[in-house]
């Protein structure tokens, strides 16, 4: 897959700002093109804290998403952070009714259909399949699965994620590199701990910003 140069992102950020504008002045074409590049990240940060309800929990955070725009304020990476802070508030509410009335989990092989999969380049992990990533991310503590999900899945900066945990920046970078920190140890081969690439070698692979 061809790299995008920084010229090309820059680009299509600023295709996607005036997109936002538009949206927010009810435009609906530039409102589905803010979906069609948020939507993909959101399901898998979705999936990865409500497993099988995560296409349920989209579905609502858009609702509210779209009844809110246009009191929203900020830029494409400001948006993104907070549909994500949407999603994740109605993520954390189908947990816990879900802990209330407990249910047979889907297959991960199920989640991993509902996990955007033609859009894998976003995850830390791009070596292994979706599920794997998604699953081997739950398995980090809370916090740093946070991080990572937030930093990499939905390509936030460390302060854009800060304002969706409610924490400092300097928290989540220090949360994400001990996350990702965590998935090379567990990706290395047995007993080789040479030539793993440092958090902020994967941030600079994943084009992820500080």
């Amino acid at each position: 897959m061809a790299r995008v140069t920084r010229a090309e992102q820059a680009g299509k950020e600023d295709d996607l700002n005036r997109a936002l504008r538009a949206a927010r002045d009810g435009d609906e074409a530039s409102f589905r093109v803010l979906y069609r590049d948020v939507q993909p990240r959101l399901i898998r940060f979705a999936a990865a804290i409500a497993g099988p309800d995560a296409e349920d929990v989209t579905s609502e955070a858009w609702l509210q998403i779209a009844r809110d725009l246009p009191t929203f304020r900020g830029d494409i990476d400001g948006f993104r952070g907070w549909t994500a802070t949407i999603t994740r508030h109605r993520a954390l509410d189908h947990v816990r009714r879900r802990a209330r009335r407990p249910t047979a989990d889907l297959p991960v092989e199920e989640l991993a259909g509902v996990a955007a999969l033609d859009d894998t380049a976003a995850l830390a992990l791009d070596g292994i399949s979706t599920e794997a990533a998604l699953r081997l991310i739950a398995e980090l503590p809370r916090d740093q699965a946070d991080a990572v999900l937030l930093r990499v899945v939905m390509g936030l900066d460390a302060k854009a994620a800060g304002k969706v945990l409610g924490k400092r920046a300097g928290a989540v970078r220090t949360a994400a590199y001990r996350g990702l920190r965590r998935l090379a140890d567990r990706l290395a081969p047995s007993g080789d701990t040479t030539g793993e690439p440092g958090a902020e070698e994967v941030f600079h692979q994943k084009g992820m910003r500080a």
